[in-house]
């Protein structure tokens, strides 16, 4: 049985890495996805995006701690 706080601990560090590890490898694959194309547009734009990474990463880890909760 996955363990919540991992999960969620896991998503936050690396989005879709705490769904993956909650069973559900697709939306993982999903988050990580959306992840790496808003750091590689926040690079390009610059501060403003790094904020909305930093929400999605937190949005990740809620919703990773729920899918095992």
């Amino acid at each position: 049985m996955a363990n919540a706080i991992l999960a969620a601990i896991l998503s936050f560090l690396i989005p879709g890495l705490g769904q993956a590890y909650a069973g559900d490898i697709k939306k993982g694959v999903i988050f990580f996805v959306i992840a790496i194309v808003i750091a590689i547009i926040s690079f390009f734009t610059g501060f403003l995006l790094s904020i909305l990474s930093l929400i999605f990463a937190i949005y990740a880890a809620y919703d990773a701690y729920k899918m095992v909760e």
